[in-house]
């Protein structure tokens, strides 16, 4: 089965729709960050997830890393799925589970070396599902995502085979790379932000050339 496709960043009902009709499986709204792309107003991200059918995914992308501003987020824009791009605690993750019951937890971890492979076994346990990103969390500021750098794929795949999750991949996704992704870390689920992109917006042509290549 091919994996399922995220598309982020999205920042227009417009853009919703034509990620759905391209076939996504997800869509990815970005609340405040540090740094990065696709950041739009809470406000904005609830209107697009109001439009968005049933079975769609919703990630709300949030570097908060306490449950209380994590469940007030969620609150505020109601999606069905919430991406922590930052680290949070797993005392924090078992109060966002019993705050938000029905709601699907998906945390980031930035693969910058082998490290990256204790950390998510560590956190998986308490989450539904692990997304693989090529952050910094490190830096003075943080760069928690839509870097379009490709990150080690042997890491992400050894990270796939261990942490007993689905795994979704990110991190310069293209339609002239998907296949070689697919074949070295057989995710469960692909995110693509900047690599249908043009100037800024999504574009139909590259975002069909990537479903394309992905389901060959």
């Amino acid at each position: 089965m091919p994996p399922k496709i995220k598309i982020c960043c999205i920042s227009s009902i417009e853009e919703a729709h034509l990620a759905i009709s391209c076939g996504a499986s997800a869509l990815g709204l970005v609340s405040a960050m540090p740094s990065g792309p696709g950041v739009v107003d809470e406000d904005l991200i609830a209107q697009i997830i109001r439009t968005v059918p049933p079975p769609i995914a919703t990630f709300l992308l949030t570097a908060q890393q306490s449950a209380d501003a994590i469940i007030e987020q969620q609150h505020r824009c109601r999606p069905n799925t919430v991406q922590l791009v930052d680290a949070v605690a797993a005392s924090e993750l078992m109060r966002l589970r019993r705050a938000l019951p029905g709601i699907a937890l998906v945390q980031v971890i930035h693969v910058t070396g082998m490290e990256a492979i204790d950390e998510a076994c560590a956190i998986a346990p308490h989450v539904d599902a692990i997304l693989l990103d090529s952050g910094n969390q490190k830096l003075d500021i943080k760069q928690l995502g839509g870097t379009g750098r490709v990150h080690d794929w042997s890491i992400s795949c050894a990270i796939s085979e261990r942490c007993g999750k689905p795994v979704f991949l990110a991190g310069g996704l293209n339609p002239d790379n998907v296949r070689a992704a697919i074949a070295d870390v057989s995710p469960f689920g692909l995110d693509l932000c900047s690599g249908a992109r043009t100037a800024g917006k999504l574009d139909e042509f590259k975002l069909r050339a990537f479903f394309a290549a992905a389901r060959q």
